[in-house]
């Protein structure tokens, strides 16, 4: 395991249209920083795999409901999605060209290169939140992991995502009585009140233990109909 006096090694470093993105060797972790804000690591992962088994917990009895992944990251989401067949359609949402390189070729690509060659999945780059406003397509479940939370987003535009219009573009994308799953590094009571009040049932937080700190959480609602 890494030490505190561990340094890491910048791996990858580019400049894109939202800024700085990072991918870096710590240890025996891959971590990507986004403008000098840490994201996430390869060291676990639970979380993340929650956030899609929670949606999917969500919606018994659906026969191969499609899914939405906002955020590629390490690909712990992605990866679990398409290791279980009860999913359908796979569609991830990624607005860094260099976050899908890395998978696509680069050293993050050991830990998706399965989940990508799956007929299921497909990889759109593109702003989530552009994403949710301009797109024809609907899905059964919303897995959202673009930020550390609702209140700690990575870039500012963001922050419409978690208000009462944002949520309106979630709804509207979810066929009736689909999920919505947002994975946040800390509760917000907070936005289960912007979920409730934006039309959600169900609203409900999931906590996830980690190994030191309070819980990851999801966030879950239930679009009506």
């Amino acid at each position: 395991m890494p030490t505190s006096y561990d340094r890491p090694d910048v791996l990858d470093r580019r400049e894109g249209p939202h800024g700085e993105v990072v991918l870096r060797r710590h240890g025996d972790r891959l971590e990507i920083i986004a403008n000098g804000t840490f994201l996430m690591d390869t060291s676990d992962g639970r979380s993340e795999r929650r956030l899609v088994d929670a949606a999917l917990d969500a919606l018994p009895g659906r026969d191969h409901p499609d899914v939405l992944i906002g955020g590629l990251g390490v690909g712990f989401s992605l990866a679990h999605a398409a290791a279980d067949p009860r999913w359908g359609r796979i569609t991830v949402v990624e607005r860094e060209h260099a976050i899908v390189e890395w998978h696509r070729s680069g050293p993050l690509a050991a830990l998706s290169a399965e989940a990508l060659a799956d007929p299921r999945t497909d990889i759109v780059e593109a702003d989530l939140v552009a994403h949710l406003r301009e797109t024809s397509a609907t899905y059964d479940a919303l897995c959202l992991d673009i930020d550390n939370g609702p209140g700690w987003t990575v870039t500012d535009d963001n922050g419409a995502l978690y208000g009462e219009s944002g949520l309106a573009c979630c709804a509207r994308v979810l066929r009736p009585g689909g999920v919505l799953a947002v994975w946040s590094a800390q509760p917000s009571p907070e936005f289960e009140g912007t979920l409730r009040n934006a039309g959600f049932q169900q609203v409900r937080t999931e906590e996830i233990p980690v190994a030191r700190g309070v819980p990851d959480v999801v966030h879950l609602g239930i679009r009506p109909g």
